[in-house]
């Protein structure tokens, strides 16, 4: 039986929520647990609608979506928020980091990303468009790097690839490409990146990386 992924959004645009949920309704794989202009409400919304992961507006009236998120993570922790925005703005981006979201991308991201980040996303990833990878990566202090024959926390040298690859904004498709890898592979190699970082999301793990300055 195939496993479904239910979605509520949170975008305050009617235009923009009319066309995400249609675009989301007729994927695979997908349920849209709702549409909301909102989330003054999103404890009760959380009880009511269920959902997996949140697409969430980052500029909406009443509530923002980084206060949005903080209250979702404080009742919900397992569930996946990914903030949406136009705009690349570095403090929105470390805001919403330290507040525990999953992603960040931009609403102008194709349709076909967007699906697939959702779909990263449950399988416990971070999808970030470039651009704010890039941003990611000027938020944290630089740390020394460490000799080559230095292998931090265990990490093989091809997990080290990985996660820097994961580092610089890659899919879990874009890196089986660049590496020339299965997709299962990269999964696998993940798994024990998580492992021996001692952390249970991407966001944890690039965090840690950049902080420990371990790619």
């Amino acid at each position: 039986m195939e496993t479904t992924t239910r979605v509520l959004i949170y975008e305050d645009n009617a235009d923009l929520r009319a066309s995400l949920s249609q675009l989301l309704a007729g994927a695979p794989g997908l349920v849209m647990a709702g549409a909301l202009g909102n989330c003054t409400q999103a404890e009760a919304d959380m009880e009511r609608l269920r959902p997996d992961v949140v697409l969430m507006d980052i500029d909406m009236p009443g509530c923002t979506g980084i206060e949005g998120l903080r209250r979702i993570k404080a009742v919900v922790p397992g569930i996946q928020v990914v903030m949406l925005t136009v705009f690349e703005e570095n403090d929105r981006v470390f805001d919403a980091i330290c507040a525990g979201a999953d992603g960040y991308l931009l609403k102008k991201t194709p349709p076909g990303r967007l699906i697939e980040a959702i779909g990263e996303v449950r399988a416990g990833g971070a999808p970030m468009t470039p651009a704010i990878a890039r941003q990611v990566l000027r938020l944290f202090p630089k740390v020394p790097r460490r000799a080559p024959d230095e292998s931090p926390a265990n990490l093989s040298a091809r997990e080290q690839e990985i996660l820097g690859l994961l580092v610089e904004g890659y899919s879990y498709k874009m890196i089986a490409a660049d590496r020339g890898i299965s997709i299962d592979t990269v999964r696998s190699h993940i798994k024990k990146i998580y492992e021996k970082l001692h952390v249970r999301s991407m966001t944890e793990a690039v965090s840690k990386a950049l902080r420990q300055g371990l790619t």
